[in-house]
């Protein structure tokens, strides 16, 4: 509970005045721009409205850092997915991911704490503006509601004057109705949960600009309570087990397909795949154990750091190791079944885990780490955008058609639920297996007007145009999920 006379949120307090007329109009325009751009498919009108958003957020909070412009960049990135990428799994993930780099990019952080109030800093602010927004417009008074006058009258005359033009000529009335279709009711929920999301989106990032909160500066980092010998046995068991399991490792790199199948009885492929989630899942635990251990460890003297460098610095390097063994038993597994848009994923995961690892013994030769999390974040970040940027789905279907070509073995069943990202690269199949790779595509149309325009069903379109997919039974089916 709060004391008597203590904000809830002592480090985050609110401004003393009320909402300025830029922020009124930043939260105006990006409601307005949410409400008629963004669409239940993905598409430009999402990017459109992220750009309508932004701008309004910068026309209040001024000339960006450099640090925020990237954030900012990095969330017009993902939300250009939506107009680049047709894969229904990419506009979700690439949503959220747009939405958190928006709201570190206005909100902050730098410690964990301060992170995790970063990601959702926009959501918070948003709904704490919604008082300093009324206290604006009140003391503003037919002032401050003149410019909401403003845009009222003009729609009305946009639409009395419209509707008489529209009357005059038909072709421009067609015109009209291709830029707003008909509206139904489930539509006009639609549009107002948009516009008012991006208005308080909008509006929140103006808040922590009027009110930026403190949380990394008031975060009290206490000593820590570990001791040596509270933790050195513990770690030092991982080292030791660590140690003995890369011992293997290396005996498989050396002895290959023919030392497996002698002491496992399994071949290359099945000793791949029964191995992998394994040791996903022990990078990402040991990566909690470093930092738990980091944290809490008593480093007064330097022996104490020293003990500290040499068992979490093994500890990190070994797990390095691991990583490499995870992404070699990927690279084998798909050598003997190809790839899948869920390998390719997984296998980028473990790049950044990698990269995760270097940074943490970088940290850990100063056990200086104040800068760790910011860019664990930013670089897992950057590795989603890049691995979306290279179109997951074109990748995979080239490399499985690259694959037939040689072996003349191809799952048209897993390629069949693909999206469109994957046309370009299906339709070099032969007729048979075009047709079983493709037969979803038939007829399809998922654009109803200019806000749902995307470029990979576009380019999908057109590669579309020069071959016929006909109707056939498709057999020999064997499963993607090997």
């Amino acid at each position: 509970m709060t004391a008597p006379g203590v904000p809830f949120m002592p480090w985050w307090r609110p401004p003393t005045t009320g909402a300025p007329s830029k922020a009124l109009v930043a939260g105006l325009v990006a409601g307005l721009g949410g409400a008629f751009l963004a669409v239940p498919n993905n598409g430009v009108g999402w990017f459109l409205a992220g750009l309508v958003g932004v701008g309004g957020v910068l026309f209040y909070a001024g000339r960006p850092t450099v640090e925020r412009a990237l954030w900012l960049a990095g969330a017009l990135a993902f939300l250009a997915m939506g107009f680049l990428r047709a894969a229904e799994w990419v506009f979700p993930l690439s949503l959220m991911a747009s939405m958190l780099c928006g709201s570190i990019a206005m909100a902050g952080g730098k410690t964990v704490r301060g992170l995790v109030f970063g990601a959702l800093g926009v959501g918070l602010g948003g709904l704490r503006s919604i008082p300093w927004v009324a206290k604006g417009v009140r003391r503003r008074g037919p002032i401050g509601i003149r410019p909401f006058i403003s845009v009222g009258v003009a729609l009305v005359l946009l639409v009395v004057f419209g509707s008489l033009l529209a009357g005059a000529d038909k072709g421009f009335a067609d015109f009209l109705e291709s830029l707003v279709p008909d509206l139904e009711l489930g539509t006009y929920v639609q549009k107002t949960f948009f516009g008012v999301v991006a208005a308080l989106g909008a509006l929140g990032a103006c808040y922590l600009v009027a009110a930026p909160p403190e949380i990394d500066e008031d975060a009290e980092v206490k000593p820590g309570s570990l001791r040596l010998k509270d933790y050195g046995l513990p770690v030092g068991v991982l080292v030791l087990l660590f140690t003995g399991f890369v011992g293997t490792q290396l005996a498989v790199l050396f002895g290959g397909e023919a030392y497996v199948m002698r002491t496992a009885g399994v071949t290359f492929a099945e000793y791949a795949r029964s191995g992998f989630w394994q040791l996903l899942w022990v990078a990402v635990l040991t990566l909690g154990v470093i930092a738990g251990v980091a944290r809490f460890a008593v480093k007064k003297t330097k022996q104490e750091q020293l003990w500290l460098r040499v068992l979490l610095g093994s500890l990190a390097v070994l797990t390095l190791v691991i990583v490499a063994s995870a992404l070699s038993r990927m690279w084998f597994y798909q050598q003997a079944y190809g790839w899948t848009v869920l390998r390719l994923l997984v296998a980028s995961c473990e790049v950044w885990l990698a990269v995760v690892y270097l940074m943490v013994i970088a940290s850990g030769i100063s056990l200086r780490a104040n800068w760790l999390p910011k860019a664990i974040v930013a670089t897992g970040a950057a590795f989603f955008l890049a691995v979306v940027a290279m179109n997951p789905e074109r990748v995979v279907a080239d490399y499985n058609v690259s694959r037939f070509e040689a072996t003349q073995k191809i799952d048209t069943y897993y390629l069949s639920q693909l999206s469109e990202d994957a046309v370009p690269a299906l339709v070099r199949l032969p007729a048979y297996e075009r047709s079983c790779a493709l037969r979803w595509m038939r007829n399809r149309t998922v654009e109803q007007d200019w806000r749902e325009w995307n470029l990979a069903r576009h380019n999908a379109k057109k590669s579309l145009e020069s071959v016929a997919v006909t109707e056939v039974t498709c057999e020999g089916r064997y499963s993607g999920e090997r």
